[in-house]
């Protein structure tokens, strides 16, 4: 029975990863919580898993002339050095620090996504207001 959980997990991070998302960002908690995988190991398994996605989800958003690759390259080299040093910490990190500074992580992302999500939606409401707004100004 575990395998199909572990079967259904990397179903829903390779959409999310697909999307471009970073699979990893609900791949690593529902293997932790849910399977009990402790944290460094899900890490470890995220980034076996992330490689076969990635290039595949890569190739089709190059396909769709979706990449910069100009933007790409500065941020993979500069990625590429960073996690060789984010590894060997992690690797020094005891496991329930690491998931706390994960949880942080996820936390801050998600506070992110709720502010840009109300500022977007504000602006559609204002500029259907604007709109309403100056079709009655010409109406007068």
């Amino acid at each position: 029975m575990r395998i199909i959980y572990f079967v259904l997990s990397g179903l829903i991070g390779g959409i999310i990863g697909g999307m471009g998302m970073g699979g990893g960002t609900l791949l690593i908690p529902i293997i932790t919580i849910f399977l009990a995988v402790e944290q460094r190991n899900a890490q470890a398994v995220n980034l076996l898993v992330f490689i076969p996605m990635a290039i595949v989800a890569l190739g089709i958003h190059i396909k769709n002339k979706l990449v910069d690759f100009k933007v790409g390259i500065l941020i993979m080299c500069s990625g590429i050095i960073f996690s060789i040093l984010g590894s060997f910490w992690a690797n020094e990190i005891n496991n329930n620090i690491l998931r706390k500074i994960f949880a942080v992580f996820l936390l801050l992302v998600g506070v992110y996504q709720f502010i840009c999500t109300i500022k977007s939606k504000k602006k559609i409401k204002d500029k259907a207001n604007f709109k309403k707004y100056k079709i009655k100004i010409l109406y007068k």
